[in-house]
């Protein structure tokens, strides 16, 4: 009986230990992010080899907004006429980002942000993971 107590509070604890801060998220949003998977809510996983577009993420305060990019080999970028506003607001100690379009209205889940990695999850339970886009052009 104590071992099945001692080993749920050490599980209880290293799970809380894990657990990325929602406001350290927000801080790592911002720049441009090149999707690598898709994972649907039955497991199924889609990797991506190769993107034409990237995602650029801009944050102010807690708002920001998403733009659809094409990186281009010089270094630049090719962005596209539309973008996505948000709010981002911590709630049920997660980030979540609201987005709101004249179409349509949606809320992601950031799951884990880092500096190289962002995971998000959508209303329909799929799970997205991006890696940090590196400009195509190479330091002089």
């Amino acid at each position: 009986m104590t071992k099945n107590i001692t080993f749920i509070i050490f599980s209880l604890l290293l799970f809380s230990c894990g657990r990325q801060d929602p406001a350290d998220q927000l801080t790592h949003l911002e720049g441009y992010w090149e999707i690598e998977s898709a994972t649907l809510p039955d497991g199924t996983a889609k990797e991506f080899a190769i993107n034409t577009t990237i995602d650029y993420i801009e944050v102010s305060d807690s708002t920001g907004v998403r733009k659809k990019m094409q990186p281009k080999l010089d270094g630049s970028y090719r962005t596209s006429a539309s973008a996505e506003t948000f709010t981002a607001k911590v709630e049920d100690d997660s980030l979540r980002l609201y987005y709101k379009t004249p179409f349509d209205n949606w809320r992601e889940t950031v799951l884990y942000a880092n500096d190289d990695i962002l995971k998000v999850k959508n209303r329909d339970g799929n799970v997205y993971t991006y890696t940090r886009f590196r400009s195509f052009k190479t330091p002089e």
